[in-house]
């Protein structure tokens, strides 16, 4: 008896099943190094420490002057201190030398605290020993008066109150953003070890397909589904490739698949061809290669296969979605969304999940987990359903921002009771 025959004769898997089956298709997907500029949105594989203290020496948090506090002592308004200028450090100087007792040195934010001085007094609180602005003619020339007693440490950010060198400053498994590349880039990394990102072939199948653009005739469509899912691949966090337009002849599609499946292909990804009817090339073409096909238990959606594909000689993971554009997104958000974000290492692959009252009555088959497309109400709590339970309603799909998930054993529910939400587009 074959696999397929055995899913089929056991009766309908349920969601979490089928979740679980499609997961186990899909191992962690390894590791490379990318530069920095190509790290967001990747998950950091390895730890990154500090090679460097942050900041890597004492520095100046403000334009002004480095004093030694215990100079400025009584220093006030009505009783400046009056203090020669003997050096004038740029952000960016390397060759700062020691501060000269009872002088002061002019200093940029970000230049290198001199040593002797243990205090930055701001510009604003001094002025030009002839009357003027403290950051007058003369660089680092002249006198100062300062109206200030500074305390010891005031405006310095002292090496290492960042990050001590040898630190642990992300730990593997962390969603790179800006700020966190951004630090990176600070301790002087070019590059990160992030998980690699699983590729997918998707794959649309049907003659009566025809490519965005074209012209018509009776009885073909524009094809949208393999467009459709490689940009929910590619939300998801892998990449994606697309192969469109296999006719419905089970020789030509094993052998246009045969062609594109290679190293580095992790997921096979289709849609259509699936169901019960008499011309579902997908089924044909796989059946008895190592790709189960049945039924899963919800709406939309039922038809489902997966398996590790057998093609010549070799084997690929494959998750086979029904045709209809509501049943393939959705089929791909409840199964094949979080096997991808899992493997490529995301620490919460699935949707968020939140409660919420129906804005009003739905009903649901009996037996049938049911996702029906919605609108949420965060102001006040509410869910409304868009469009019907249709599923060939990709309007409908289009307005929606969420998933409204309805148990199998629910039949109806009506409006004001609480339900479980998948937001989509977080």
């Amino acid at each position: 008896m074959s696999a397929a025959a055995t899913w089929s004769e056991s009766g309908p898997r349920t969601v979490d099943e089928h979740r679980a089956a499609v997961a186990a298709l899909l191992a962690s997907s390894g590791v490379e190094t990318v530069p920095l500029a190509a790290a967001a949105g990747r998950v950091l594989a390895a730890d990154l420490t500090a090679a460097i203290a942050l900041p890597p020496f004492d520095n100046s948090a403000m334009d002004g002057y480095a004093v030694r506090a215990v100079e400025l002592t009584g220093a006030s308004e009505g009783s400046p201190v009056e203090l020669a200028v003997s050096a004038d450090i740029p952000a960016g100087r390397t060759d700062v030398g020691p501060l000269e007792p009872g002088t002061v040195a002019r200093i940029m934010t970000g230049a290198p605290v001199p040593d002797g001085a243990d205090a930055i007094v701001p510009v604003e609180r001094t002025e030009s020993s002839d009357g003027g602005a403290g950051f007058g003619a003369g660089g680092g020339t002249g006198r100062v008066r300062i109206t200030v007693a500074p305390e010891k440490g005031a405006f310095v950010r002292r090496a290492g109150e960042d990050a001590a060198g040898g630190a642990v400053l992300l730990e593997a498994g962390t969603v790179l953003g800006a700020s966190q590349i951004g630090l990176a880039a600070a301790v002087g990394r070019p590059d990160l070890v992030v998980r690699r990102r699983p590729h997918v072939l998707v794959l649309s199948t049907g003659s009566e397909l025809v490519a965005p653009g074209e012209p018509l005739a009776p009885g073909q469509i524009y094809e949208s589904n393999g467009t459709m899912l490689a940009v929910a691949v590619r939300e998801a966090g892998a990449t994606a490739e697309q192969l469109s337009f296999v006719p419905d002849d089970v020789e030509m599609f094993r052998a246009a698949l045969a062609v594109r499946v290679r190293d580095g292909v992790d997921l096979v990804l289709t849609s259509g061809g699936v169901s019960a009817g008499a011309y579902e090339v997908v089924k044909d073409a796989m059946t008895g290669h190592g790709v189960e096909f049945g039924k899963v238990a919800m709406q939309p959606g039922g038809p489902q296969g997966c398996g590790r594909l057998e093609l010549g000689g070799t084997t690929v993971a494959t998750v086979t979605l029904p045709g209809n554009p509501v049943s393939s997104l959705v089929s791909f958000e409840v199964f094949v969304r979080p096997a991808l974000r899992a493997a490529a290492g995301y620490p919460d692959p699935d949707r968020p999940v939140v409660t919420a009252r129906l804005a009003g009555d739905l009903s649901s088959p009996a037996g049938k987990r049911q996702f029906r497309r919605g609108v949420l109400d965060a102001t006040n709590g509410t869910v409304a359903e868009v469009g019907s339970a249709g599923s060939h309603l990709i309007a409908a799909l289009a307005r929606a921002d969420c998933l409204v998930d309805l148990p199998a054993e629910t039949v109806s529910a009506a409006a004001g009771e609480p339900v479980a939400v998948w937001l989509l587009g977080t």
